[in-house]
């Protein structure tokens, strides 16, 4: 493997990392002793010093996200459009499959064709598939031909199913490069599920050729076609709020940038070159395979001397979400094995110093939620046995809460913690009303319901995220392997058994945790009912927000503006749809399917 020096941060990407670096101390280090100072009026103890210290790592990861946020909401200054070349280098686009919808997936690389034809670009669509049963590879050979009929795509559309499926989607994309990939300078990695217009690729592409040094370039995917309260929530934050988080993060890593496994285009013999990834010695869940290999191909190219960048502002770029809670923790539980892998490749030679944080920080992302359950955790445990306090003297008040110095700590905490959630939000949908931007979702008073809406249904949400992620922390490391389980798209609503049987764990966790605090420390109730309640609601939560919704809340550009590529891929699909029976689809439970 060619190993030359990695390419270090400019100026600006430099400033920017110290400016959120030293916001985010600043916040952990406030916090902190704030914890510490009210701990020291009611006599310093074990449990108070174990809450300074988790209050510091916690208050620190929420004030990185905010410092994510609040680089991000400049726009970048225009720069000149990349004019592609008449001899622009042979690009393929890779779509790996697996146990999917094929009339659905094929549908979308039928409109995908289209637009490229469109644009005019000479591009080879490569469909990737490891299915394994007979059915399914059928299915998706009966889609193809489908496809090529309504395409007349013979020769440049290929489908190929491999007999070897090791290293699952990483490994599918790996023995295509190993085998054509010498036919191809670049080539665009897809989900089953995205869709990328003409010119979006055309941008891509002119991009790479632009700069010889640039080896990934990853666009920031819209979702499109959500139906449920859940899904057009998420749709919404991904189209409001994260193209703002995204700049952020691009002038955070610089040309150490991120890679999401899709929708994005690499540079293949860079790639060749530098991303040989390794199968961990011993056993998984830390072993085996690497899950979260997008993040890990992204260090290597860094490693290897080529920059890897994202760019919010490239337009055309869709994918699909999951409609209810159940399919996004399904998901989530395979993302924290992956990223909890990491810290197998913290210290791995070569790598830049912001890819080794990168790392952390993906740990951090799960690892924060037990060390929030191990806060609530001790703070009940630590006022069950600390002095008794000095009570407000106000009789009349509903609960005797904690004494003052102690009251004025857990309120200045809360007001902290909800500031660094919602001031992002809140900041965002302000220079988006002062710049227009606001006008593309429905208007200013539009867009703050949709804020609002999206602000209080992620805080219901997140006592039970948090305790979802909390017990795939707990799996992993206890040894439990998730494998890479069958990613189920477009499932629709879920009854209330149905979801009571996934979750009521997490309602009886709820109602216990609740009970405890009453014998142990009734003063803290109070601060714990924004926790509890949800989670004791967990199953009505989950099925309700998996109903679908209609109307003008979470709007966004995409349904008053259908993308050309979108509505390519409805026509298609529902005139595939109307000819024959829809195949069902082929995922089976306990297969492997790409991400």
């Amino acid at each position: 493997m060619t190993n030359r020096s990695h390419i270090g941060p400019d100026p600006r990407t430099v400033r920017v990392r110290a400016v959120a670096l030293g916001f985010t101390a600043f916040a952990a280090i406030g916090a902190a002793v704030l914890v510490a100072d009210a701990a020291q009026q009611d006599g310093w103890q074990m449990w108070d010093a174990i809450r300074v210290g988790l209050i510091l790592v916690t208050t620190g990861w929420l004030a990185w996200g905010a410092a994510l946020a609040l680089t991000g909401l400049w726009p970048h200054s225009a720069r000149p459009a990349a004019v592609l070349p008449h001899d622009y280098g042979a690009t393929a686009v890779l779509v790996p499959i697996c146990n999917e919808d094929p009339v659905a997936t094929f549908a979308r690389i039928a409109a995908m064709d289209g637009s490229i034809r469109a644009e005019g670009l000479d591009l080879d669509i490569v469909i990737l598939s490891d299915t394994r049963s007979a059915e399914g590879q059928a299915a998706e050979q009966a889609a193809f031909r489908m496809l090529i009929s309504e395409t007349q795509g013979a020769g440049r559309i290929y489908y190929r199913n491999r007999t070897d499926n090791r290293g699952r989607k990483a490994g599918n994309v790996e023995d295509f490069i190993r085998t054509s990939g010498g036919a191809y300078d670049y080539a665009v990695t897809l989900d089953a599920d995205s869709l990328m217009s003409g010119a979006s690729l055309r941008e891509m592409i002119a991009r790479m050729e632009a700069d010889p040094k640039l080896g990934l370039l990853q666009t920031l995917p819209r979702i499109v076609g959500a139906g449920s309260l859940f899904g057009r929530a998420m749709q919404f934050a991904s189209a409001f709020h994260g193209p703002v988080f995204t700049r952020g993060l691009e002038r955070m890593q610089g040309s150490t940038g991120p890679y999401w496994g899709h929708n994005a285009i690499i540079r293949v013999g860079a790639f060749a070159q530098s991303c040989g990834l390794p199968e961990l010695s011993g056993r998984p869940p830390f072993g085996g395979h690497i899950l979260s290999h997008d993040y890990v191909e992204a260090a290597l190219l860094a490693r290897g001397g080529w920059r890897v960048v994202a760019d919010s502002g490239i337009d055309g770029s869709f994918e699909e979400g999951p409609e209810n809670v159940l399919a996004y923790a399904k998901r989530d539980r395979r993302w924290c094995q992956g990223n909890l892998q990491h810290s197998r490749l913290i210290l791995a030679p070569g790598l830049a110093g912001w890819s080794r944080y990168v790392f952390v920080q993906g740990i951090f992302a799960y690892v924060v939620s037990v060390l929030w359950a191990a806060f609530l955790i001790v703070t009940v445990a630590g006022t069950a046995f600390a002095p008794e306090p000095n009570y407000f003297p106000d009789q009349y008040q509903l609960f005797p809460v904690f004494p003052s110095d102690r009251s004025r700590e857990i309120t200045a905490l809360a007001l902290g913690i909800i500031g660094m959630l919602i001031m992002p939000k809140v900041a965002i949908w302000i220079t988006s009303s002062l710049s227009g931007r606001a006008h593309r979702f429905g208007g200013a008073g539009r867009a703050a319901g949709s804020v609002v809406c999206d602000i209080l249904l992620t805080s219901m949400l997140a006592p039970v995220m948090l305790a979802f992620q909390t017990r795939a922390v707990l799996q992993v490391v206890s040894g439990q392997d998730g494998g890479w389980p069958a990613h189920a798209r477009g499932e629709g609503a879920l009854t209330l058994g149905q979801a009571a049987r996934a979750s009521g764990w997490i309602a009886l966790l709820g109602l216990g945790a609740l009970v405890i605090t009453a014998q142990l420390s009734p003063g803290l109730m109070p601060w714990l009912l924004p926790v509890t309640l949800p989670m004791m609601a967990a199953p009505i939560l989950i099925s309700w927000s998996s109903q679908p919704v209609r109307g003008r809340l979470f709007a966004v550009p995409e349904e008053a503006d259908v993308p050309e590529v979108v509505a390519r891929y409805r026509a298609v699909h529902d005139k595939w749809t109307a000819a024959i029976a829809p195949a069902a689809p082929a995922a089976v439970e306990g297969q492997h399917v790409p991400a």
